[in-house]
């Protein structure tokens, strides 16, 4: 009995290996869940600008996240494609969403659900320059079109944001890791 009660700790702590500081807060209000996820980056706003706008690429390094593609792009409206699936122990939940994407360059991204299979989904990624690095933030509500069971529902949308963004912090720090430092040659 114990060990079914340590793989759900193991499961929702957060992500080793990341230098940023992250924090995730999930509240479930019926059958909808509100999300915030805030990390403060050794970054600039301009390189995580360019991770969280790379679409196409996204599935490359977000856990779950078996597809996403930009459909179209009109200045700065988007509309993406993504599916992917998540899970906890032995429940997994496929996730199939179109987002009609609203950019505000180097400010923060917009995104709502026009189809899919949540009833409604609602996400916006804020960006910050602050000494010493930036501070992202991401505030979601969403109301999946499956059912989440009652006791875990809370538990899994918490476990896939912290997985999730914690991927996408991971990225921006290694992308930064990659450019070459001013004045290089």
């Amino acid at each position: 009995m114990m060990l079914p009660v340590l793989w759900l700790c193991l499961l929702v702590l957060p992500a080793t290996g990341i230098a940023a500081e992250i924090s995730v807060q999930t509240t479930r209000h019926g059958d909808s869940f509100e999300v915030e996820a805030t990390a403060q980056i050794d970054a600039d706003v301009a390189g995580a600008w360019k991770v969280l706008t790379d679409y196409d690429r996204l599935a490359e390094f977000i856990p779950g996240m078996l597809e996403s593609r930009i459909v179209s792009r009109e200045g700065s409206s988007v509309v993406v494609d993504q599916h992917g699936e998540t899970s906890l122990l032995f429940l997994t939940f496929p996730m199939r969403v179109r987002l009609a994407i609203e950019e505000q360059p180097y400010e923060r991204i917009v995104s709502n659900a026009i189809s899919g299979n949540f009833k409604e989904m609602h996400g916006v990624y804020y960006l910050q320059a602050r000494e010493g690095g930036m501070h992202l933030r991401y505030e979601g509500k969403f109301t999946p079109d499956f059912g989440f069971p009652p006791l875990l529902g809370t538990l899994i949308v918490r476990s896939t944001t912290e997985k999730r963004f914690s991927a996408m912090v991971h990225e921006i720090e290694k992308t930064r890791r990659r450019e070459p430092m001013p004045g290089a040659r």
